[in-house]
C-alpha cells in the first residue's frame, strides 16, 4: 500500500486530465482526444478440425481530437482544404500524458503520418449557453507508445 507522495505517484493511475499534444514544435491546447487504439484485425480459419483465430492485419487509426472554436483563424480548416488529388501535408503527433506541472511526460503516443479526413463544426443551438466545440477526425499510419 502507498504510503508517501512519491509511492501514489508511482503506483497510482495517471489523471487523464493532464495531457499535451504537439504537432511538431507547436503544443494546440484540445478538451478530448479519442481513438489511441492498437489492434489487429481477426482471421478465421476452418479446416476439418474446426476454427482456428489468428490475427490479421493491424486495424485503421482513427484519432478524434477536439478543442473549443476560438476567433482566430482555423489551422485546421487550413490543413484539409490544402488537400487535393492525394496531395497531403502529413504530419506526426505526439500526445502526451504529464506530471503535475505537465514539464514531464509519463507516457506518450506518437502518432505517424497522420493527416485529416474531417472536420466538424460546433452544434449549434439558440438555447444553449455551451462553448462552441470543433472536432478534427484523422487517420494515421501507425501509434507508437513509449513510456518514460
Amino acid at each position: 500500500m502507498a504510503t508517501t507522495a512519491a509511492d501514489i505517484a508511482a503506483e497510482y493511475p495517471i489523471p487523464v486530465y493532464r495531457f499535451v499534444v504537439s504537432f511538431g514544435e507547436e503544443s494546440i491546447p484540445f478538451s478530448e482526444v479519442s481513438g489511441l487504439d492498437i489492434g489487429v484485425e481477426t482471421i478465421t480459419y476452418k479446416d476439418g478440425y474446426g476454427k482456428k483465430h489468428m490475427p490479421g492485419q493491424s486495424t485503421d487509426v482513427n484519432i478524434t481530437l477536439k478543442r473549443g472554436l476560438v476567433r482566430q483563424k482555423s489551422q485546421f480548416y487550413d490543413w484539409i482544404s490544402s488537400i487535393s488529388l492525394n496531395l497531403v501535408d502529413k504530419k506526426d503527433i505526439t500526445i502526451s500524458l504529464t506530471n503535475e506541472d505537465r514539464s514531464q511526460p509519463l507516457v506518450t503516443w506518437k502518432v505517424i503520418n497522420a493527416f485529416p479526413k474531417k472536420l466538424t463544426a460546433p452544434s449549434i443551438n439558440g438555447g444553449s449557453n455551451e462553448a462552441s466545440v470543433e472536432s478534427l477526425e484523422m487517420m494515421a499510419d501507425d501509434i507508437k507508445i513509449e513510456f518514460h
